[in-house]
C-alpha cells in the first residue's frame, strides 16, 4: 500500500490528542468490529436465515470504517483513493466469502427448486428467469439478492399466537440465610419476578422472639427498588476491585454462592432490610395495576450474625507453660446468636489438627420461653397470614477446659458458628493470624524440664589438672527448648580432705544465649558438684554424673646414672641408665657438645618407668653430654638439673665395602669383562692413619693383601685378577680381614664381602635363516617374529633398525633363540648387543634380516575390451548398448585365486549426480573372469571396482581396507531407451460419416500418441473398419515426444466403428522397441449418422421443477438446442433417456440435437410445450407475525395464495420453539380444498406457530412431487 506523507493535516490535531493515540484507538476500534463480525459468523451457522442480513450489515459497517478512516487523516494511516477503494473491495469480497453472498458453484447447479428436491441435483436443468438484479447481484457480495427471496417465495410468512403469562413474585428463591454483622448495616433480600413490572412492593418486618407484638408494614416504589438495585451493583463492583488482589493470590472465585441463571421472563429484585426480624412478602403490584401471585412460602428470617470469642484474660499474655507443672486451663468463650448454637473448634498440638464441633448450646431464658411440648416452629397469626417466629439473640459466656500435657505448641482456634437459622460465620476472619491473644484462638507453648549432667567427666574417670593450669569442665543440658534459654546452673566445689590450701564455695552460672553446653574453667583439685537448673520458665532435673573429680597430677622426675665405655682404642662411648617418675610416655631431652662445636640438642623416648641407651659417635673428639629436659603425658618439657659428662672418645676402627651392589645372599657382587685388575673402595671409620687387611680366595688358592698408611676416610684400591681366573675367566671373592687405626688397636672385621665373577667370553648375536635365506613374506601390515641366535646370559639388550630410517629401536631378550617382532616391510639391521654382564659382537655376516609383503590383488580391463580411457576422470568408456541386450567385459585379476571382486554399481540421475544402485560381490577362480553389465535400466551406468579379496586377503578379513580411490578400476557405459508408443487416454473418439480423420478438439488428450525414446520416430498405424473388415495401414515419421492422430488422406466412408492400432515404433537409437501393451496402443473411433430426439411423455404443460424425459438416438454425448421465451440455450447429454428440468416458465421448443460432440447436427421443428409457475402461500402477508392473547380470546390466522384457481393448501400448527435451531414439535395439520378465492383465514385460541407446507393451484403443486426419472444407461 502507498501511504500519504505526513504533510496532509490531520482532522483531530495532535493538540487534542496525539497521533499514536489516535492510531491505538482507531485500530482497537476496528479489532473490536472484527471480533463482533466473527460472533456473528459463528451465529450464521446455527441459523442460515440471518446470512444474508449480517452480510448487508457488515459490507455497510466495514465501509463506513474505511471511509471515515480516510476522513480523519491520521498519520501513517493516510492512505490515497486508490487504497482505499481497495480496502472497502477487499472486505465486501471477505464478507461475500463467509456470510454466504459470494457462491463458489463448479457444477452450475445452485438453483433454489432443485435444492428441494435431492434426487434432481445430477439433471440438466433449464436458466432461471433473470432480471436486472439478477446481473448485478453476484457484483454486490450479497448486498442486493433475489436468490434468496425466489427461493422462499412460494411459502412465506408464519403467525405465531402466545398465552400471556401469569406475574409471580418468589422471595428469597434460592433459599438463603441471612444474618446483620453489626447494627449499622443492612441485609438485601432477593425476589424474584417473573414476568413482572413492579411499580410498588408491601412487605412486613415482624420482631424476633416469641412475644413479637405486631408486624411492621413497609412499602417501596418502583424507582425505590431501582435505587436499591442501582447501589447493590455499584457496591459490588467496588467490592471487586478492592479483592482483586486478593483473589489473583487464592485463585478465589468472585461469583456469588448463588449465580441466577435467570430466563427472559424474570428480573430479580431486593429488598434492603437494616434490623433483625421476620420478613414477610405482602404485595407486588403490576404495571398493569394487577397483583403477582406470591410463592409460598412468602417470608424469610433476619437475625444478627452467631459470634463466638475468648473472653479476653489478663493473663493470656503468659501462654508458656511447662510439662508436668499442674497444666489443665479454663478459658472463657463469648458465644452471641439465636440458640441453640453450634461451634466448630480445633485443636492443633505440634502441627497434627483435631477438629470438634460442639452442639446444642443455649442458655436458660431460651429453655424458659420456649414451648416444651411441640417441636414445630411457633407461628403467628397476622393479617396476611401466619408468621414463623423466630427466638430472640442470647449472649452466652461457655467455659472451655483445656489439657496441656504434651510439651510442644499447643493451638485452640473458633472456626465456625452456627446459630439456629442457619447462619454459618468464620470466626476471626484470617486465618493465617497467629497472635496469641487473638479473640478467635489462644496459644500455648509447653516447654520440657530441662535435664543437665557433667559431660566427659564421672567420680571413675577424674579429669587431671596440672598444676599451674586450668581443666576445662563441660556441663551438657539434654532435654530442653531452646525457648527455654539461658539455663541457670548451681556449682559447689569441695576440695579433697587434707587439702588446706582451697576453699569450698557455691556459684550459679548461666549458658550464653541458646548455647546447651557451660564451660567450667577448674584451676583447683577437688570434687564439683551439680545442685540444681533453672531455665528462663521451668526448673530442671540433674541427671548423673552430677559430679566430677578433679586431681592434680605431679611434675615429671628422673633419676640418671652415667657409665664410660671402654675398649682397646681408649674410651669409645658412654652409656645411661635412667629411673623415670610420672605417667609415660616420656620424652627425655638432651645436649650434644663435641670439642668447641655448638651443642646439639637430642631426645629419646622411653613408654616405660625405666630406660638405657648408649652413645657411641663415630668421630673422635672431646664430648660433653647433658640431661636437660623431661615431659611425660601432663607436663611438657620440663626444666631440671640433670647429671653430665665430659668425655674424650676414639671411636674403634672399622672398614666395609661402598659402592658395590648386593649380590645373592650377604654377598656383595662385581662383574669383570676384561682387565688384570678391578677397583673397589673401601670406607673407613677410626682415627687415622689407617692400615687394612684383606683376603682373595680363588678357586684353588688364596693370598693376603695389605694396605697401610690411609689417611682418608675413602679409599679406592685396586684388587689384581688370580692368574688361574685372569686366563680361563671364573669367580674369586674379595674379604676384609682387619682394620688398625692411629691407636695400633687391630680389630677383625665381620663385614659382607664381594663375589667377582670373571668373564673373557663376550656375548654374540645373529639373525638365523634356514640354509643363510633371512628372508620372509608376509601380509600386509601383518606383525611377523625375525629370528635371533644369541650367546651370553640372559637377558640380553639389542638395538636395530631399519635400514633407510632414521631411527633405532631397541628390544630386551630373555632366551638364546628369541624374536625381534616388527610390522613394516624392509631390511632390518642389528646395531648393538650386550648381555646381563658384558656389551658383545654383532656376527656381520648375520646381521641383515629382509621383510616383504604378499601384494594384494588386482584387477583390470582386458586388452581385449573395446573400450576407451577417459584420463579426466581416469574411466573407461564401453560401447553403447540397448536396454535388456546381454553384455559384459572381461576382467584380468592377479593374486591368489580364489578371487571376490567388490564393485559398486550406479546410474545417472536427472540432477546431474549419480545414485548408487547395488554393491555387489561376486566370485571367480580363474585369472581372467567375465562381469556381467547391468542393462536393465536405461541410462548411464557406472562401475567402480571397491576391493578384491584372493586367497591371502579374503575379504571377510580385511572389510576395513578398500583400494583407494585413485587406484580403483572405473568404467561406464550408455544403456538406450528401447522405444515405446501407446494412447494417452483410452476414451473413443466420435466422428461423423465423410468427415477426415483430423483432430476435432485440439486441446483434448483424446487421440494423442505418446512416443518415448529419441526422435525422430518412425510410427506403423493399422485401421480397420469392421463393418467392411478392411485394414488400412499408415506410416508416420514424428519428431516429437507426441503426436495426435492427423491422417489428411483417411476419411470414414462406413457408419460404425472402427479399431486403430499402434503396430511398430522405433527411435533415432535404432533399437528394436519395447514389448508394446495391447491395451495402451489402441483405440475405437465411432462413426455415425445424424441425430434425433423424440420425448418420452406427450404432455403439452409442464411446471416449474419438474423434468422432461427425451429419448436420444444417436452416438453420446449430444447437444440439444431449445429455445425458451424467445431466448436460445444449449444443453450437453451424456446417457439416453435424457431429462432437462424446467426451471423458467414459458413457452418451451426444441430447435435442434447433436452428437458425436456437436457434430451431425439435426434440426427440430415439431417439438414444443408450455412450462407453468409455481403456486405461492402466505401466512401473515408472507411477515412473521407474533401475537399475544389471554385466555378466552382468539386470533386470526390470514393465508394469501397466488396462482390459478381452483386451491388446495395443507397448513400445520406446532409448538413454541425452545430456540431458533431447534423447531418445535409439530401438533396438528390441516388440508383445505376448493378454494376459489386468494384469501383464507381461521380462527384459534390455541398457542402456537402456523405455517404453509404446501399449495397447489389448477397446474402446478409446491413443492413439486419426485418425478419418477429413468435410470441412465451407460452404453458400452
Amino acid at each position: 500500500m502507498s501511504v500519504k506523507p505526513d504533510s496532509a493535516k490531520a482532522l483531530i490535531s495532535e493538540d487534542y490528542l496525539d497521533f499514536p493515540s489516535q492510531r491505538w484507538y482507531y485500530l482497537g476500534f476496528g479489532a473490536l468490529l472484527q471480533a463482533c463480525k466473527a460472533v456473528d459468523v459463528l451465529s450464521s451457522f446455527v441459523s442460515s436465515d440471518s446470512r444474508i442480513y449480517l452480510c448487508k450489515k457488515w459490507l455497510l459497517f466495514d465501509t463506513l470504517y474505511c471511509i471515515v478512516l480516510a476522513t480523519l487523516r491520521i498519520p501513517r494511516l493516510n492512505y490515497s483513493k486508490a487504497v482505499v477503494a481497495l480496502q472497502v473491495i477487499s472486505l465486501w469480497l471477505f464478507n461475500g466469502l463467509i456470510f454466504g453472498g459470494i457462491r463458489v458453484n463448479v457444477w452450475g447447479d445452485g438453483s433454489g427448486i432443485t435444492t428441494s428436491i435431492p434426487s434432481q441435483h445430477d439433471i440438466a436443468h433449464t436458466p432461471e428467469a433473470s432480471s436486472l438484479m439478477d446481473v448485478l447481484a453476484p457484483f454486490t457480495f450479497g448486498l442486493f439478492s433475489s436468490q434468496v427471496t425466489r427461493n422462499d417465495a412460494h411459502l412465506l410468512g408464519q403467525h405465531t399466537v402466545r398465552m400471556s403469562p401469569i406475574s409471580t413474585a418468589q422471595l428469597n428463591p434460592y433459599g438463603e440465610t441471612f444474618c446483620l454483622p453489626s447494627s449499622g448495616n443492612a441485609v438485601l433480600v432477593p425476589v424474584l419476578l417473573n414476568n413482572t413490572n413492579p411499580v410498588a412492593l408491601r412487605f412486613s418486618v415482624t420482631p424476633l422472639g416469641f412475644n413479637p407484638g405486631q408486624p411492621e408494614m413497609l412499602d417501596l416504589s418502583g424507582k425505590e427498588l431501582r435505587a436499591i438495585e442501582q447501589a447493590r451493583i455499584e457496591t459490588l463492583q467496588l467490592t471487586r476491585d478492592a479483592s482483586q488482589d486478593e483473589m489473583d493470590e487464592y485463585d478465589d472465585d468472585p461469583t456469588p454462592k448463588h449465580s441466577p441463571s435467570l430466563q427472559r421472563t424474570q428480573e430479580l429484585i431486593h429488598i434492603r432490610l437494616p434490623k433483625p426480624g421476620v420478613l414477610r412478602l405482602e404485595r407486588v403490584l403490576d404495571s398493569s395495576s394487577t397483583e403477582a401471585r406470591l410463592v409460598i412460602p412468602s417470608d424469610v428470617t433476619i437475625v444478627p450474625c452467631p459470634q463466638a470469642g475468648f473472653t479476653p484474660d489478663k493473663s493470656a499474655a503468659n501462654n508458656i507453660r511447662c510439662s508436668g507443672q499442674g497444666n489443665d486451663v479454663q478459658l472463657m468463650m463469648d458465644i452471641n446468636g439465636v440458640p441453640p448454637l453450634s461451634l466448630r473448634w480445633s485443636r492443633s498440638i505440634n502441627g497434627k489438627r483435631e477438629a470438634f464441633l460442639v452442639e446444642g448450646i443455649e442458655g436458660g431464658r431460651h429453655s424458659e420461653s420456649s414451648p416444651s411440648s411441640d417441636h414445630s416452629p411457633p407461628m403467628v397469626i397476622t393479617s396476611t397470614g401466619p408468621t414463623r417466629l423466630t427466638a430472640a439473640p442470647e449472649k452466652l459466656q461457655v467455659p472451655f477446659a483445656i489439657s496441656l500435657d504434651a510439651p510442644g505448641n499447643h493451638v485452640y482456634a473458633l472456626e465456625e458458628v452456627m446459630d439456629a437459622a442457619g447462619n454459618t460465620m468464620l470466626v476471626g476472619g484470617n486465618a493465617n493470624d497467629n497472635l496469641a491473644n487473638h479473640h478467635a484462638m489462644r496459644s500455648f507453648t509447653v516447654l520440657r524440664r530441662p535435664a543437665i549432667s557433667f559431660k566427659h567427666c564421672s567420680p571413675e574417670h577424674p579429669v587431671p589438672l596440672a598444676i599451674g593450669s586450668e581443666a576445662v569442665l563441660t556441663v551438657s543440658t539434654m532435654d530442653a527448648d531452646n525457648l527455654d534459654a539461658p539455663w541457670d546452673i548451681s556449682i559447689k566445689y569441695q576440695p579433697h580432705p587434707g587439702n588446706k590450701r582451697f576453699k569450698p564455695w557455691r556459684k550459679t552460672l548461666s549458658t550464653q544465649g541458646s548455647r546447651r553446653d557451660l564451660t567450667i574453667g577448674a584451676n583447683a583439685p577437688g570434687e564439683y558438684m551439680i545442685t540444681g537448673v533453672k531455665g528462663k520458665w521451668c526448673a530442671g532435673d540433674v541427671l548423673a554424673p552430677e559430679s566430677c573429680n578433679v586431681v592434680e597430677k605431679p611434675i615429671p622426675t628422673a633419676e640418671i646414672k652415667w657409665t664410660k665405655i671402654h675398649e682397646c682404642s681408649g674410651d669409645t662411648g658412654v652409656s645411661a641408665s635412667l629411673v623415670l617418675h610420672g605417667t609415660p610416655p616420656f620424652h627425655v631431652y638432651y645436649k650434644m657438645q663435641k670439642d668447641f662445636e655448638p651443642p646439639r640438642e637430642m631426645s629419646k623416648i622411653f613408654t616405660t618407668s625405666r630406660g638405657q641407651f648408649t652413645l657411641q659417635p663415630e668421630h673422635s673428639g672431646h664430648y660433653i653430654f647433658t640431661f636437660t629436659k623431661i615431659s611425660d603425658a601432663n607436663y611438657q618439657r620440663v626444666e631440671f638439673d640433670g647429671p653430665s659428662i665430659d668425655q674424650i672418645i676414639h671411636p674403634p676402627a672399622s672398614a666395609d665395602f661402598v659402592g658395590v651392589p648386593g649380590g645373592l645372599g650377604r654377598k656383595k657382587a662385581l662383574n669383570s669383562c676384561e682387565g688384570k685388575a678391578i677397583d673397589v673402595e673401601v670406607e673407613l671409620r677410626g682415627s687415622p692413619p689407617w692400615s687394612l687387611e684383606l683376603q682373595l680366595v680363588g678357586p684353588k688358592s688364596s693370598e693376603i693383601l695389605m694396605f697401610g698408611d690411609i689417611t682418608s676416610n675413602r679409599k679406592k684400591l685396586q684388587i689384581p685378577v688370580p692368574a688361574a681366573v685372569d686366563n680361563e675367566g671364573g669367580t674369586f671373592e674379595i674379604e676384609l680381614i682387619s682394620v688398625e687405626d692411629k691407636s695400633k688397636c687391630k680389630l677383625p672385621i665381620t663385614v659382607p664381602g664381594i663375589s667377582v665373577n670373571v668373564r673373557r667370553l663376550k656375548p654374540t648375536v645373529k639373525f638365523y635363516g634356514a640354509d643363510g635365506k633371512r628372508q620372509v613374506t608376509v601380509l600386509e601390515q601383518e606383525q611377523t617374529g625375525l629370528p635371533l641366535r644369541l650367546t651370553g646370559e640372559s637377558p640380553w639388550r639389542i638395538q636395530y633398525r631399519r635400514v633407510g630410517d632414521d631411527g633405532i629401536s631397541s628390544s630386551t631378550l630373555k632366551t638364546p633363540n628369541d624374536f625381534v617382532y616388527v610390522s613394516e616391510k624392509g631390511l632390518y639391521e642389528i646395531l648393538e648387543i650386550s648381555d646381563a654382564q658384558c656389551p658383545g659382537l654383532v656376527i656381520p655376516d648375520a646381521s641383515h634380516y629382509r621383510v616383504d609383503w604378499i601384494p594384494r590383488p588386482t584387477a583390470k580391463l582386458s586388452e581385449h575390451t573395446p573400450a576407451t580411457y577417459e584420463p579426466l576422470n581416469g574411466s573407461y568408456i564401453l560401447p553403447p548398448l540397448c536396454e535388456g541386450m546381454d553384455d559384459h567385459v572381461d576382467l584380468d585379476l592377479t593374486g591368489r585365486p580364489p578371487f571376490q571382486i567388490m564393485y559398486n554399481i550406479a546410474q545417472g540421475n536427472e540432477q546431474g549426480g549419480t545414485t548408487l544402485i547395488g554393491q555387489p560381490v561376486f566370485n571367480s577362480i580363474q585369472s581372467r573372469t567375465r562381469f556381467q553389465l547391468h542393462t536393465s535400466d536405461p541410462g548411464r551406468v557406472y562401475y567402480e571396482v571397491k576391493q578384491i579379496g584372493d586367497g591371502a586377503y579374503p575379504l571377510e578379513k580385511h572389510k576395513n581396507t578398500p583400494i583407494p580411490r585413485y587406484e580403483r578400476l572405473l568404467f561406464e557405459q550408455q544403456v538406450s531407451l528401447r522405444p515405446t508408443a501407446r494412447f494417452k487416454t483410452r476414451n473413443r473418439l466420435s466422428y461423423c460419416l465423410y468427415d477426415i480423420f483430423t483432430p476435432l478438439d485440439k486441446l483434448s488428450s483424446d487421440g494423442l500418441v505418446v512416443l518415448e525414446g529419441s526422435p525422430p520416430f518412425q510410427l506403423d498405424l493399422s485401421i480397420k473398419n469392421l463393418a467392411t473388415s478392411h485394414v488400412d495401414m499408415q506410416t508416420i515419421e514424428v519428431h516429437d515426444h507426441s503426436w495426435k492422430i492427423s491422417l489428411q488422406n483417411y476419411q470414414f466412408t462406413s457408419v460404425g466403428p472402427h479399431l486403430i492400432v499402434i503396430r511398430s515404433v522405433a527411435d533415432s537409437s535404432h533399437c528394436a522397441h519395447a514389448t508394446l501393451d495391447p491395451l495402451g496402443t489402441s483405440i475405437w473411433v465411432d462413426v455415425a449418422e445424424a441425430a434425433a430426439i423424440v420425448p418420452i411423455d406427450r404432455r403439452e404443460d409442464f411446471c416449474v421443477g419438474e423434468a422432461a424425459q427425451f429419448q436420444l438416438e444417436g452416438t453420446p454425448p449430444w447437444s440439444i438446442g431449445y429455445r425458451i421465451n424467445g431466448k436460445t440455450y444449449t444443453q450437453e447429454a451424456k446417457v439416453s433417456p435424457f431429462s432437462l428440468l424446467q426451471q423458467q416458465p414459458g413457452e418451451f421448443i426444441v430447435t435442434s440435437v447433436a452428437h458425436q460432440q456437436k457434430m451431425c447436427k439435426a434440426s427440430i421443428t415439431d417439438l414444443r410445450f408450455s412450462v407453468r409457475s409455481l403456486p405461492s402461500a402466505q401466512v401473515g402477508h408472507g411477515k412473521r407475525i407474533y401475537q399475544d392473547i389471554h385466555e378466552g380470546d382468539q386470533a386470526e390466522i390470514v393465508f394469501t395464495l397466488i396462482g390459478e384457481p381452483p386451491f388446495t393448501f395443507t397448513y400445520q400448527r406446532s409448538e413454541l420453539a425452545s430456540s431458533r435451531s431447534k423447531p418445535g414439535k409439530i401438533l396438528e395439520t390441516h388440508t383445505v380444498s376448493r378454494i376459489y378465492s386468494n384469501e383464507y383465514s381461521i380462527f384459534s385460541a390455541l398457542e402456537g406457530t402456523w405455517t404453509v407446507t404446501s399449495i397447489s393451484d389448477r397446474y402446478c403443486r409446491y413443492p413439486p412431487i419426485q418425478p419418477e426419472l429413468g435410470k441412465e444407461k451407460t452404453r458400452p
